[in-house]
């Protein structure tokens, strides 16, 4: 009777030791250019909630669906290039701080609990940098992700994202 109440226990014990399983912790990227033309004229290209197709290579359209430009709420529908739709949505916007905060609403993106900025400042010398931050988390729970899925592959994915907006945004006020 001992016996089979210690495997009882010990089997409960090993399953909601597996349910006490880690969960993805926090990750965060942050990437920057410097740009060779003033804050406001850099400001001007990437303010828009709804702009980001017009200065990002990787985006086909980006549609208010709700809410509208600068204004907390407004929910965007982004458009990936051959690829999928998702949404997010404004969490602030400082126009006189040249910054603004927003989060993912829906994705199928492997990641989760995504909140990113966009901030311009004045670098002087003629120069402005532009800096995207963003923390999440990767979707998959398990221990062992496919590389796609794991820390390190989401980590790639979005600073592919922000290098490639930044990159581009860099070339285009340049006029490279």
């Amino acid at each position: 009777m001992k016996t089979s109440a210690l495997a009882l226990l010990l089997g409960a014990a090993l399953t909601q030791g597996a349910a006490w399983a880690a969960a993805p912790a926090p990750l965060r990227v942050v990437e920057s250019v410097e740009i060779k033309a003033p804050s406001a004229k850099v400001w001007d290209a990437i303010k828009d909630f709804d702009g980001l197709n017009k200065w990002h290579p990787g985006f086909a359209s980006d549609t208010l669906v709700s809410g509208s430009n600068g204004h907390p709420g407004a929910v965007r529908r982004l458009t990936i290039k051959d690829g999928p739709s998702f949404t997010e949505q404004l969490l602030a916007y400082d126009e006189a701080g040249h910054s603004y905060r927003y989060k993912i609403v829906e994705s199928p993106l492997p990641i989760t609990d995504y909140v990113s900025k966009v901030t311009v400042r004045s670098a002087g010398g003629g120069m402005t940098k532009v800096i995207w931050s963003g923390t999440f988390k990767r979707k998959n729970p398990a221990d062992n992700p496919p590389e796609a899925e794991s820390d390190a592959g989401v980590t790639k994915l979005v600073t592919g994202v922000y290098r490639g907006g930044l990159d581009n945004l860099k070339k285009m006020l340049e006029g490279g």
